[in-house]
C-alpha cells in the first residue's frame, strides 16, 4: 500500500512478487459498520488501514440523535467503538483520504490511497480553533451568527422566565431544573419560551429541544389543569382497566392522548404506576385511586371541577 500526502511512511500491506498473505487489510468507509469491522480485524491479529473521505470518522451514525427502535442515544451507542478505534494501535484511520486504485489479486491486493493537504498536523490539532484566526486561505471559515427567537417574548412571559432562570442562575447544568420550572408554571414547554431560553443560556436549540423530546415529564404541547393517567399494565388490563379508559373517554369527551376543550382534564394511558395491588388503578395529579369501578368514575372526576 502507498499513501502519497501523508506525514509518515506506511507499514507494507503486501508481499513483493507474492507469497503467503502479509495480514494487512483496507477497510472503505469510516462508518459504524467500517469501524466495527475494522475492531473485529483487528481483534483477529490482522492489521487494518481505515480509510474515511471525510476529515472524521463515524460516517451517519455521529450525526443522529436517537436510534431506531429502542430511542437509545446514537452518540451514547458509537462512541466507545469511536474511541476504541482511534486507541487501537492495530488500526491505521487514514481520513480526507481516497483510494485511488487497487490491483492485484485476493490476498495479494496493492491499493494507491491519496490524502487530501489539511493545513495543519493532525496529530497535535487538539480542536481549539485557533488556527480560524491565522488560516491564509481565501475562504476563511465564518462561525454561525449568534441564535434570536422567532419572536419576542410578552411582559408576562417574560417576567415568568425571568424568575425562573433567576433562581437557577450560576446553578451546574441549569437546562433541566429550568425545563421543569417552566413546565409547571406554563403547564407545558412553548416553543417561544424555549427559543427565549436557548438564546440567554447560549445552550443550542436542539440540545434544549433533544432533553425537552427526551423525559415523558415534559409536554410540548398545551395540557389541562389535571393529568388523568389510566393504568394499563397487566394486572389493570386483566381487572378492566381497558374499560374503565373508555369510560373515562366518555366522560371527558376525548381519546387517550388527548385534552378536553374546555383544558380541564389530559386523558393518557401508562404501562404502569407500581400500584399492581389495586388494580384497576387510576392517577389524577399524582393522587391514586385504587380499584375504581366504572360507576365511580363520574364522582371521581367531580372532585377535579
Amino acid at each position: 500500500m502507498t499513501r502519497r500526502g501523508s506525514d509518515t511512511p506506511p507499514a507494507p500491506a503486501t508481499a513483493k512478487g507474492g507469497g503467503a498473505p502479509l495480514g494487512s487489510v483496507l477497510v472503505c468507509g469510516g462508518g459504524v459498520a467500517g469501524i466495527q469491522a475494522s475492531l473485529d480485524l483487528s481483534a483477529a491479529g490482522f492489521r487494518v488501514f481505515l480509510v474515511e473521505e471525510s476529515p472524521t470518522i463515524g460516517g451517519g451514525m455521529a450525526r443522529l440523535d436517537k436510534t431506531f427502535p429502542t430511542g437509545d442515544c446514537a452518540t451514547c451507542i458509537i462512541s466507545p467503538k469511536l474511541v476504541e478505534c482511534m486507541r487501537d494501535y492495530n488500526i491505521d484511520v487514514l481520513t480526507m483520504a481516497d483510494v485511488a486504485s487497487l490491483s492485484g489479486e485476493a490476498g495479494h491486493f496493492t491499493a494507491e490511497v491519496r490524502k487530501r493537504p489539511r493545513g495543519v498536523v493532525s496529530s497535535k490539532c487538539t480542536g481549539c480553533g485557533d488556527c480560524w484566526q491565522a488560516c491564509p486561505v481565501r475562504n476563511v471559515p465564518q462561525p454561525p451568527p449568534p441564535f434570536r427567537p422567532a419572536r419576542s417574548l410578552d411582559p408576562d412571559e417574560r417576567a415568568r422566565v425571568d424568575g425562573i432562570l433567576a433562581r437557577h442562575q450560576g446553578e451546574p447544568g441549569p437546562l433541566i431544573p429550568i425545563l421543569q420550572d417552566i413546565n409547571d408554571e406554563f403547564r407545558y414547554l412553548p416553543r417561544a419560551v424555549l427559543e427565549n431560553v436557548s438564546a440567554r443560556l447560549e445552550i443550542p436549540l436542539a440540545e434544549v429541544l433533544r432533553v425537552a423530546s427526551f423525559y415523558n415529564a415534559f409536554s410540548l404541547e398545551p395540557v389541562g389543569r389535571h393529568i388523568v393517567e389510566v393504568c394499563l399494565g397487566t394486572a389493570c388490563f386483566v381487572r378492566g382497566s381497558g374499560l374503565l379508559l373508555e369510560r373515562l373517554e366518555g366522560e371527558i369527551g376525548v381519546r387517550a392522548g388527548g385534552t378536553d376543550p374546555r383544558g380541564r382534564f389530559t386523558l393518557r394511558t401508562v404501562r404502569c404506576i407500581g400500584c399492581c395491588a389495586l388494580a384497576p388503578a387510576v392517577r389524577i395529579d399524582g393522587v391514586t385511586f385504587g380499584k375504581v369501578p366504572l360507576d365511580r368514575v363520574t364522582d371521581i372526576l367531580g372532585r377535579y371541577a
